[in-house]
């Protein structure tokens, strides 16, 4: 009682009674009427639509309405004497945040202020108050502050429920595109004045679309919200995910140019999001592809850096899925170069474009040919050979891949109905040939109209086929092995199948995918002990196994003495046309002896481009021969001295320390003093890449990268300021010397 009582006399004082108030305001109130107001003012306070409160001049708590106390969860007392800013608690909103700590700048300022939004120090619940409050002053010596506040907590949240509509996505709760393009152009913005670097994401989903035709949108919904969640538990602190739409996401990077990173950060967005997914008691599996944008490299403004990212996208989509991209200028050409492929590929099978190779699958106990796997090709008037794995996405993705699909079944039977003895043909199906009802018939037909028998005929399904579970799987597999076909489960280990389908799928054989072959006889390697497993669980299952992708010895040895049952690989033939494979059997059985290195260099790749070799102050174009992640092999300076330090210009940007580690007349062998990465495509490059800033500062405008080589002085882009001669001959493309010094 005794702290509400004097709490009285601070309301009575705040209408100008005797605790410092002005004794004109004390005045115009009779007894009565100061009596009448602060029973008004009491209840009010009770009635906890407003509060009221005062300091001392040192800002501490002298008076505070018992509702205040209440809703902290503190006793009045115990409030009494603390700091007034211990009332209130830091929020993670930017400019609620900023106007928390102003106000202490407002308090020592002795400045009055008005509804000032502020969070309760609250742990139990969110609280907003909004608090206003006067200085009091008496002969020019600051009293303190009195002032009162009120509960706006439905209101704030309403508020708060609005603007988070308007910048969030309601369905996933990431950042919506307006939120992203906003935050991307404020970013670039500041960055641009501070020479920081911003890297963007765009991720799409892979067979998205099939999910939601065959489970329906509600279940489409889960399964995005299910993306978000893993998208956040992978993408690093301080960048932000957002969901631009449909099956659409971005991902801001700030400060992280490091491409090796930033290839790792894609790796793991694509794996987690590529594990299979519980919706409504299904279970589905998608996939993720992702474009890549650096700035200042390959866009200043944000439209720029979209459009860079959403290329490298399309470049991921477009040569088979499940792969992240850079940006590079090279993709504006192979993004035309990828329409064309699509039109045209429409064409291709009706003007005799398309034919089929075929790689031999050896026993590896003997050498002996035992089956040959065809696969497509296409012979483009224009292009050449264009690469299946470039067509085939694209014949997937326009509905083509069932009319090719049918096309070499029925090409493959009547191939080997013309060979001689038993040799098996192993032909792919698509997951979209697969779900086709008519498809056993289609094989039967296949079948008999060139006469080949059933147990000669392999089809191989991939792990996609397990897409979406149901019921007609089963029949499927069980109308194929009427017909007496072999069936191989392909690529097994890498896709979206469990172990509980090999026990009712009825698989013959199990190909062992090359992406475990790749490195497998490294020590330390994990790869090992995946084959084992695989090679003992086939045992178990009385199937067959096949590895793929054997290019070297030491491989082709570890698959024997795994027991692996037979070998597909460089080191025993490429694939290659009929008319070779009935050359190779026209004395009956084909025995191939096995050829290739000894050991498999994994990390070399042979190559032939011109790129640049920078040393002193001369810049000469060379001919790369090979590159890997430690080095390459380059043709076109003369007697070059071992040791000698060069800067390799692989272009738009990229440049690499290099030492000279072999040197034999015009061919030099150069070790990085940085490893490559790789780039996604397949290929390799620099971690960094030398900022457009550095290249302003050398005189040349500010802008992303346009394609073509950038000298590292004044000059332009026409070529380097050389300051000397050249130390070093070069070789012209005719194998003639040029000048030297």
């Amino acid at each position: 009682m005794e702290f509400a009582r004097s709490g009285f006399g601070k309301v009575r004082g705040l209408l100008g009674g005797r605790s410092g108030g002005s004794p004109a305001a004390a005045t115009r109130l009779s007894g009565t009427e100061q009596q009448q107001a602060l029973l008004l003012l009491h209840d009010y306070e009770q009635s906890g639509l407003g509060w009221f409160w005062s300091t001392n001049s040192e800002g501490r708590i002298e008076y505070l309405s018992h509702c205040v106390a209440a809703k902290l969860g503190k006793d009045i007392g115990a409030l009494v004497g603390q700091s007034f800013h211990a009332l209130f608690a830091p929020d993670d909103n930017e400019d609620e945040a900023a106007a928390q700590r102003s106000l202490p700048l407002i308090l020592s300022a002795h400045k009055p202020f008005s509804e000032r939004v502020v969070r309760a120090a609250n742990e139990a619940e969110e609280v907003w108050w909004s608090i206003s409050g006067r200085p009091q002053f008496s002969g020019g010596t600051f009293l303190g502050y009195r002032g009162n506040g009120s509960d706006i907590t439905a209101s704030h949240r309403s508020h708060k429920d609005a603007s988070r509509l308007a910048m969030y996505d309601s369905l996933t709760g990431l950042a919506n595109r307006h939120r992203m393009t906003q935050r991307l152009t404020a970013i670039l913005t500041a960055y641009k004045a501070a020479k920081r670097s911003c890297a963007l994401m765009m991720i799409d989903l892979d067979r998205f679309k099939q999910v939601n035709d065959t489970l329906g949108h509600p279940a489409g919904d889960e399964l995005l919200k299910q993306v978000a969640q893993r998208l956040q538990q992978v993408v690093p602190e301080k960048c932000e995910t957002g969901r631009l739409g449909g099956d659409e996401f971005q991902v801001i990077l700030p400060d992280v140019d490091d491409r090796g990173n930033l290839g790792e950060i894609a790796k793991k967005i694509i794996s987690i999001l590529s594990q299979p997914y519980s919706v409504e008691g299904s279970r589905c599996v998608i996939g993720a592809s992702v474009g890549i944008a650096i700035a200042p490299y390959d866009g200043i403004s944000s439209d720029e850096l979209v459009r860079s990212a959403d290329l490298a996208l399309y470049s991921a989509k477009g040569n088979g899925r499940g792969q992240f991209r850079f940006y590079s200028a090279d993709l504006h050409n192979e993004a035309e170069r990828r329409r064309q492929i699509e039109e045209d590929l429409r064409d291709a099978l009706g003007n005799d474009q398309i034919y089929l190779a075929y790689q031999p699958v050896v026993a590896t106990s003997s050498n002996i040919v035992v089956a040959m796997e065809a696969v497509l090709r296409w012979r483009h008037p224009e292009l050449g050979e264009v690469s299946p794995g470039i067509f085939i996405p694209i014949a997937e993705e326009t509905n083509l891949i069932g009319a090719l699909g049918d096309w070499a079944l029925r090409k493959a039977c009547a191939d080997a109905a013309g060979l001689p003895g038993n040799l098996r043909v192993a032909v792919n199906v698509s997951p979209m040939q697969f779900a086709n009802p008519g498809f056993p018939s289609l094989v039967t037909q296949a079948l008999a109209d060139s006469e080949l028998a059933p147990e000669r005929l392999e089809l191989e399904l991939t792990e996609s086929i397990f897409l979406n579970v149901d019921s007609d799987i089963d029949e499927m597999f069980a109308a194929l092995k009427r017909v007496g076909v072999r069936l191989a489960l392909d690529d097994f280990g890498t896709g979206y199948s469990s172990l509980g389908y090999l026990k009712t799928a009825p698989f013959d054989k199990i190909k062992i995918d090359q992406s475990f072959i790749r490195g497998v006889t490294e020590p330390g390697s994990r790869n090992l002990a995946i084959i084992k497993a695989i090679v003992s669980l086939a045992e178990a299952l009385d199937m067959d196994t096949t590895a793929e992708g054997i290019e070297a010895h030491d491989e082709l040895d570890l698959m024997r003495s795994l027991k692996v049952s037979q070998i597909q690989g460089y080191i025993y033939a490429r694939p290659v046309t009929l008319d070779e494979v009935e050359e190779a059997m026209a004395n009956g059985e084909w025995v191939i002896d096995p050829s290739g290195p000894n050991r498999y260099r994994s990390d070399r790749m042979t190559v032939l481009r011109k790129i640049g070799l920078i040393h002193e102050d001369y810049r000469y174009e060379v001919t790369m021969r090979n590159l890997s992640r430690t080095g390459c092999l380059i043709e076109g300076l003369l007697d070059v001295p071992i040791d000698t330090h060069f800067v390799v210009d692989f272009g738009e940007g990229q440049l690499a320390v290099a030492v000279v580690k072999r040197s034999t007349g015009s061919m030099q062998g150069l070790e990085f003093e940085l490893p490559l990465v790789d780039d996604g495509a397949g290929g390799l490059c620099t971690r960094n890449r030398v900022s457009p800033y550095l290249l302003a500062a050398a005189g040349m405008p500010l802008a992303s990268l346009p394609e073509g080589y950038y000298p590292l002085a004044p000059g332009g882009s026409h070529g380097p300021a050389s300051f000397s001669m050249p130390r070093f001959a070069e070789m012209n493309d005719a194998g003639r010397k040029s000048g030297r010094a």
